[in-house]
């Protein structure tokens, strides 16, 4: 699955505003609340997932890039939200680097295998320079999702 194919303009949030990793993690779930994509009673067990997953191995890639994740039963389907921080949140990267880009991913519990797949996918995606640093400079969603589309449109002609 494309990230594109997860994310709309309403689930980027530019700028985000957290500093730690916990913060932004907690941050992208009460996004996701807001927009209507995960139910406020399914919030605490959303974070609980995504917090055990950290703590056992953190989702810090590298290049700026992390993919904090876990299984929920919270999550109906697949659900994915796009944080952007120009300033950077240390998350226990390979690389040692602060990430500022972060894709946090909701699994639902019965598939969550399945879905091995969509991470790498989008750890490949994100693996290009050129497409962090445009969305490093994106100043809006919809630009966001243009940048995203754009560079699975021209990896698909490859």
């Amino acid at each position: 699955m494309e990230l594109s194919s997860l994310l709309a303009p309403d689930l980027v949030k530019v700028p985000l505003s957290a500093r730690t990793k916990d913060a932004a993690i907690a941050e992208l779930l009460d996004f996701l609340v807001e927009k209507g994509r995960l139910p406020a009673a399914g919030r605490e067990d959303a974070l609980k997932a995504v917090m055990e997953r950290e703590r056992s191995l953190s989702t810090g890639m590298e290049h700026g890039v992390a993919i904090p994740h876990g299984a929920t039963a919270a999550a109906a389907e697949l659900t994915g939200v796009l944080g952007l921080s120009k300033e950077g949140i240390e998350f226990a990267t390979l690389d040692g680097k602060p990430a500022h880009l972060l894709v946090c991913l909701l699994l639902p519990v019965p598939r969550a295998a399945r879905h091995v797949r969509t991470l790498a996918g989008i750890a490949r995606l994100l693996g290009s320079e050129t497409l962090r640093g445009r969305l490093l400079a994106a100043t809006t969603a919809d630009e966001a999702m243009t940048l995203i589309r754009a560079e699975e449109a021209s990896e698909a002609l490859e």
